[in-house]
């Protein structure tokens, strides 16, 4: 991908039907990733022809290293595999979190840890190299967008879970994907 080339972010989105699940995560959000590895068995269960699964990333300061993973997640989406290709980001992420997290927030292993350096784990786990679209001024509209997004419905914390257009605070990552299906096709 060139420079001139305009960047396209490719909408984390799967699934085609009418009822709509939005899910606002953190990638290194032990409960996002709880959420995170249970949409494939979702979509399969609903059905891709009755409901599209829509993530948003909500980006949260006290997860140190979260703006740079999410940064790097929507460069990978702007790649020509697209969305695959951010989910394994995710995947990865989600796989080894507490590589990308500190401990309490504040401290750990990770204090050492440089950009550079969380930026070749998440090539190395993702087998994703996003870095030429990180690099690129233009994707702070991709960044921001999500940002506002989560803002503008009065988003807090990760997950949250949005059914039709409403959100859902009583939808809990710990809940089982039938209550989630339920409550989607209702």
């Amino acid at each position: 991908m060139s420079q001139s080339t305009a960047l396209h972010a490719d909408p984390l989105v799967w699934g085609h039907g009418p009822k709509v699940f939005e899910v606002f995560l953190e990638p290194t959000c032990p409960f996002s990733v709880r959420a995170f590895n249970k949409f494939d068995a979702l979509l399969n269960l609903v059905g891709e022809e009755k409901m599209t699964l829509k993530i948003r990333l909500q980006s949260q300061p006290w997860h140190m290293y979260s703006g740079l993973i999410v940064r790097y997640i929507l460069a990978a989406s702007t790649l020509p595999a697209g969305k695959a290709a951010a989910k394994a980001v995710l995947k990865a992420v989600a796989d080894h979190r507490e590589e990308f997290e500190f401990t309490d927030h504040a401290r750990g292993p990770n204090m050492d840890t440089t950009p550079n350096q969380l930026l070749d784990r998440l090539e190395q786990y993702s087998g994703v190299n996003a870095r030429e679209p990180f690099d690129r001024a233009e994707l702070q509209n991709e960044i921001k967008w999500h940002c506002k997004y989560s803002r503008q419905n009065g988003i807090h914390v990760s997950p949250t879970f949005i059914v039709n257009g409403l959100v859902q605070g009583d939808i809990g990552s710990g809940d089982e994907i039938e209550s989630w299906a339920k409550r989607i096709l209702a």
